[in-house]
C-alpha cells in the first residue's frame, strides 16, 4: 500500500512540478499577444491571431487541469479549515476518507464518464478550431481526461493515507513517515 501512495505522490509531484512552467508560458503568450495587438493597430501589420489566443487558452487549461491531483497532494486545494484545522489526525483522517469516498471519487468517475465520449470523438475527426488560424482541439481535449485520472489515483493514495491512520498507522506527510 506505502509504495503505491508513494508512487502516486511521485507522480503527480513530477506532473506538478511540469505543468508549474506553464504559469511562465501563459504570461509569455498573454503578453506577446497584448504587444502583438498593439503593433498590429500601430503597424498594420497582423503579429497577433487566433493561434496566440488559443495557445494562451490551452496552456491555461494544461495549467489548471495537471495542477489539481498536484494541489490535492499537496493539501493546497481549496478547504474550509475552520473545524478542519482544529481536528486530530484521526479526526482529520475521517474527513478525508469520507470525503474521498463520498465526493472525490464518485466525481471524478463521472468526469471520466461525462467527457470520454466528446474526447474520443474530437481524437477521431482530428477536431480543429473553427476559428481562422486556430490550433487542433483534439490534444488538449485528451489532457480532460488526463488530469481527472491523475486526480483519481491520488485521491485513492490519499484515502489509503487516511485508512491507514484511522488503522492506527502513521500520517505520511510530503513522502516521509511521521507518528501521528
Amino acid at each position: 500500500m506505502n509504495r503505491f501512495v508513494r508512487t502516486i505522490d511521485r507522480l503527480n509531484d513530477r506532473v506538478g512540478r511540469a505543468a508549474s512552467w506553464l504559469a511562465l508560458l501563459v504570461v509569455v503568450v498573454g503578453a506577446w499577444n497584448a504587444v502583438a495587438r498593439f503593433l498590429d493597430r500601430e503597424t498594420g501589420t497582423t503579429l497577433s491571431s487566433n493561434f496566440w489566443i488559443e495557445a494562451g487558452w490551452y496552456l491555461f487549461a494544461a495549467l489548471f487541469l495537471f495542477g489539481a491531483a498536484w494541489a490535492l497532494r499537496n493539501d493546497a486545494h481549496v478547504r474550509v479549515d475552520v473545524f478542519y484545522s482544529r481536528l486530530s489526525n484521526r479526526g482529520k483522517a475521517w474527513v478525508d476518507l469520507l470525503g474521498t469516498l463520498l465526493l472525490l471519487i464518485p466525481f471524478t468517475v463521472l468526469m471520466l464518464w461525462a467527457v470520454w465520449p466528446s474526447v474520443e470523438e474530437s481524437w477521431r475527426i482530428k477536431e480543429m478550431s473553427p476559428d481562422p488560424g486556430g490550433l487542433p482541439r483534439w490534444p488538449v481535449r485528451a489532457v480532460v481526461p488526463i488530469a481527472f485520472i491523475l486526480l483519481l489515483l491520488q485521491g485513492i493514495a490519499n484515502g489509503l493515507k487516511a485508512l491507514n491512520v484511522l488503522k492506527g498507522g502513521e500520517v505520511i506527510l510530503e513522502g516521509e513517515e511521521k507518528n501521528g
